[in-house]
C-alpha cells in the first residue's frame, strides 16, 4: 500500500471515529484547514519535478475529495442521530390520560355585582366609583348625619389613626353614599347612577363582616317621585331573581339622608325550612330607600326647590345569599376552593338581561 493510500485510510478512520459534530469539525480543520494535513501536502508540490508534481497533485486531490465526501456523510449521519435522540427524549405517550385542567370560577360577589350592573345599566344608570378612604364631610356631614349619630361612634366605624386634634377625621367609608355626594358636587342634574364598591364597619357574625360590598343608587331630576322609586326597585327584584312576579311592600323607616324613608320587603316562603323567593306568606327585608333629603341636596349646592330624587342601598353579598342559597356571609371571604367550586360561576357566562343573568335562575335556595 502506497503512502497516499495509508494517509487516506488514516484520515477516513479519524472521520469515522468522530462521535459529535464538534469532534467532526475538529477533524475537518486538521485535514482541510489552512494548516491542515492536505494543505501542508499541497505546499510541497512546488519543490517537486514536473512529472512527480503532477502525480502527487492528483493523489492529494483524490484524498481531499474522498475526505470531504466522508465528512459530509458523517455530518449528515450525526445530525440524523441527534434528531432521533431528541425525538425519543421528547416523545409523548399518547396512551397516558391527560392532566386534568383546572378551571377558575367567578366569585358569587363578582357575579352578583355584574348582574346588578347589567340590570341597572338596562335602565339607563351609569356606574360611579369613589375612594375607600373618605373624609368626615363626604361620609357623614353631607349626608345629614348629626355629630352625635351612632354611626360616627368608634364601635361602628373604622377611623384612621394620626388625625390631629381639630382636623377633619378620615374613615374607611361605611357606605358608598359618599360617591353620591361626589357625583352631585361634580356634575349637574339630571343624575342617574349606581355606586357599587367595598364598605367597612365594625361588625362580624353570620350575616355581617367588617368588610362587605354594597351598591347604592341615585336619581336626581325635576320630576322624580316616590312612584318612580317603587317602580324601579320592583322591576329590579323581578329581574334579579328571574321571576315573573315578586310580592313587595314598602315599610316606613328612618334614614338621615332620605325623607320619606322606607325599607323594602319581598314575599317569600319558609315552609319545611326552605326559603323561596316570590311565594308564600312571609316577608324578607332586602334594602333601604327613600327620597333624597333636602339637606343633602343643599350640601351639594343643588336647589331642593327645583330638584328632587330618590336613593337606595343594597348589600351585594346579601343578594347573593338570597338568590344562591349561601347560608353564612363569612364563607365569602374564606378563600376555600371547595366553596368557590360549588358556588362559583363559569367565567364566560357573562350576565345580561337578554341572554339571562345566571344559569341557575331564581328560587335555588
Amino acid at each position: 500500500m502506497s503512502e497516499t493510500d495509508n494517509l487516506l485510510a488514516e484520515l477516513l478512520e479519524s472521520v469515522e471515529k468522530a462521535a459529535t459534530a464538534a469532534e467532526l469539525d475538529a477533524v475537518r480543520v486538521s485535514v482541510l484547514g489552512k494548516k491542515g494535513i492536505i494543505t501542508e501536502k499541497m505546499k510541497t508540490l512546488g519543490a517537486m519535478a514536473p512529472d512527480e508534481r503532477k502525480a502527487a497533485g492528483q493523489a492529494f486531490n483524490k484524498i481531499k475529495e474522498a475526505v470531504s465526501a466522508a465528512l459530509d456523510a458523517k455530518k449528515e449521519a450525526l445530525e440524523d442521530a441527534e434528531i432521533n435522540a431528541r425525538l425519543n427524549a421528547e416523545a409523548v405517550d399518547i396512551t397516558l390520560p391527560p392532566r386534568p385542567e383546572r378551571q377558575g370560577r367567578v366569585h358569587p360577589t363578582c357575579q352578583t355585582y355584574d348582574e346588578i350592573v347589567a340590570i341597572f345599566g338596562q335602565m339607563g344608570f351609569a356606574v360611579a366609583e369613589g375612594p375607600d378612604l373618605e373624609d368626615d364631610f363626604h361620609n357623614f356631614t353631607a349626608l345629614n348625619l348629626p355629630p352625635d349619630h351612632p354611626a360616627r361612634q368608634m364601635h361602628d366605624t373604622f377611623y384612621l389613626a394620626g388625625d390631629k386634634e381639630g382636623e377633619e377625621k378620615h374613615v374607611l367609608r361605611t357606605h358608598t353614599s359618599p360617591v353620591q355626594i361626589r357625583t352631585m358636587t361634580s356634575q349637574k342634574p339630571p343624575i342617574r347612577i349606581i355606586a357599587p364598591g367595598r364598605t367597612y364597619r365594625c361588625d362580624s357574625d353570620m350575616t355581617h363582616t367588617p368588610m362587605f360590598h354594597q351598591v347604592e343608587g341615585l336619581v336626581i331630576d325635576k320630576t322624580t317621585t316616590m312612584a318612580h322609586l317603587k317602580g324601579c326597585l320592583i322591576e329590579f327584584v323581578k329581574t334579579y331573581f328571574e321571576l315573573d312576579d315578586v310580592p313587595v311592600r314598602f315599610r316606613p323607616s328612618f334614614f338621615p339622608f332620605t325623607e320619606p324613608s322606607a325599607e323594602m320587603d319581598i314575599g317569600c316562603s319558609r315552609e319545611n325550612g326552605e326559603l323561596k323567593i316570590g311565594a308564600g306568606k312571609s316577608w324578607l327585608e332586602i334594602l333601604g330607600c327613600g327620597m333624597v333629603h333636602p339637606n343633602v341636596l343643599k350640601a351639594c349646592d343643588i336647589d331642593p326647590e327645583e330638584y328632587q330624587g330618590f336613593a337606595f342601598g343594597i348589600g351585594i353579598e346579601r343578594l347573593a345569599m338570597l338568590k344562591y342559597g349561601i347560608p353564612d356571609l363569612r364563607t365569602f371571604f374564606d378563600s376555600d376552593l371547595r366553596w368557590i367550586k360549588h358556588y362559583g360561576f363559569v367565567p364566560l357566562d357573562v350576565p345580561t338581561t337578554t341572554a339571562g343573568l345566571s344559569l341557575t335562575g331564581g328560587n335555588k335556595l
